[in-house]
């Protein structure tokens, strides 16, 4: 699907890319704010506008790859109850948030249809596509993605130690994955089968995959 073809199809991508990016850096904020941390709510990210989570960098890379990251929440585990769980939580809140909007808008599709709203259904396409991404890409067990701290938090303490010494790697092994080497990168090759095979069933009609 060729995001850019117009100048109406880069701004509807445009909206989803802040809808996803807000959804998903908010969630992170409530989360840790609902566990007793007030951190993200003292340095202005409990909000839902969407100028104070972006990210320079992972903005671009959502534009160029399709994926990319917010700007991220900043917490204090001292101010948590249970630290290593709690950060697992807050941390699933972000992609679990953008999964669960998604399918929340496909059902809102589907109950839309009958009326022939069509241009507003076309604009649910690319929020349902890019909030799919940034969830699925997010859970991925590499730091400093979500999905790192949450397998540690599904770890035994002595575990969660020794996967904890992976994290320096994190980054190279992330940009390995991300780069396009031969044409596409490895992370796309592993990650669009499943996003186009959900995608499948949150949007059957009018899909073309990415």
């Amino acid at each position: 699907m060729f995001l850019f073809s117009s100048l109406t199809s880069f701004l509807t991508f445009l909206i989803a890319l802040l809808m996803a990016i807000t959804v998903h850096e908010f969630s992170h904020a409530a989360m840790a704010d609902h566990l007793g941390d007030p951190t993200p709510r003292l340095t202005g990210r409990l909000t839902l506008n969407p100028f104070a989570h972006l990210d320079p960098i992972g903005t671009i890379m959502l534009f160029i790859f399709r994926f990319g990251w917010g700007k991220p929440v900043q917490i204090d585990p001292f101010n948590l109850q249970n630290p290593r769980r709690d950060q697992a939580l807050i941390s699933l809140a972000g992609p679990g948030s953008n999964l669960i909007l998604a399918v929340f808008l496909s059902f809102l599709m589907r109950l839309m249809r009958p009326m022939g709203l069509m241009g507003l259904m076309g604009l649910m396409n690319p929020i349902i596509l890019l909030n799919l991404a940034l969830g699925i890409f997010n859970l991925l067990p590499i730091f400093p993605l979500d999905g790192f701290k949450i397998a540690s938090g599904l770890l035994s303490p002595e575990q969660a130690e020794q996967w904890d010494e992976l994290r320096p790697f994190g980054p190279l092994i992330l940009f390995l994955l991300i780069f396009p080497f031969f044409g596409q990168s490895i992370i796309g090759q592993l990650l669009f089968p499943i996003i186009n095979w959900l995608l499948h069933f949150l949007l059957p009609y009018g899909y073309t995959g990415i």
